[in-house]
C-alpha cells in the first residue's frame, strides 16, 4: 500500500474553501448581527444586486459593486423597520445558491406591517457572492408603500 502525504490530502487551501451555500451563509450572518465590513467580504469587487420591482418601492434597482450593496441595504434601513427575516431553504449547486424566505417589515412612512415570502438567487465564484436576484410580491408592497 502506498503511503499517502496527509499534508497533500488536508492542504491548508482545500480546507478554507467554502461551498457558495457557505458564502451566503456567512453574509445572511453578517446581515442579522449588523456587520457590515464581514458583509462586505462576502462580495466580489463588481457584484449585482437586482432587487426587481416598481420604481414606487425605495429599494428596488440595480447595485453595483460593494458600495452599492451597503446602499441597498442603507434603502431598506430608511424604508422599513425589520420585524422577522426567516431563512426557509437552500439549495445549491456548483455557483448558484437559490433562497426560499419571508419577512415581515413595518413601513417607516406609514406604520403599515408588510409581510412576504421572497426567492433570492445569488451566484457565487471563487467564494465571492458576484449576483444577487431578488423577486417578492413587490405588487403587494407596493400598495402598502402608498397607503
Amino acid at each position: 500500500m502506498e503511503n499517502l502525504n496527509s499534508q497533500t490530502i488536508f492542504s491548508p487551501d482545500v480546507m478554507n474553501v467554502k461551498t457558495p451555500e457557505e458564502v451566503v451563509q456567512e453574509m445572511y450572518n453578517a446581515f442579522m448581527t449588523g456587520d457590515m465590513e464581514a458583509l462586505k467580504n462576502t462580495l466580489s469587487e463588481d457584484t449585482v444586486w437586482v432587487y426587481e420591482g416598481p420604481e414606487d418601492l425605495p429599494y428596488a434597482g440595480i447595485y453595483q459593486g460593494k458600495e452599492g450593496v451597503l446602499n441597498f441595504f442603507a434603502a431598506i434601513d430608511d424604508a422599513v423597520e425589520i420585524l422577522d427575516f426567516k431563512v426557509n431553504t437552500m439549495i445549491s449547486n456548483e455557483q448558484t445558491v437559490v433562497v426560499l424566505g419571508s419577512e415581515k417589515q413595518r413601513i417607516k412612512t406609514n406604520g403599515q406591517i408588510l409581510e412576504q415570502k421572497w426567492v433570492q438567487v445569488y451566484t457565487v465564484e471563487n467564494q465571492l457572492i458576484t449576483r444577487l436576484e431578488e423577486y417578492a410580491n413587490t405588487a403587494a408592497a407596493e400598495k402598502l408603500f402608498k397607503l
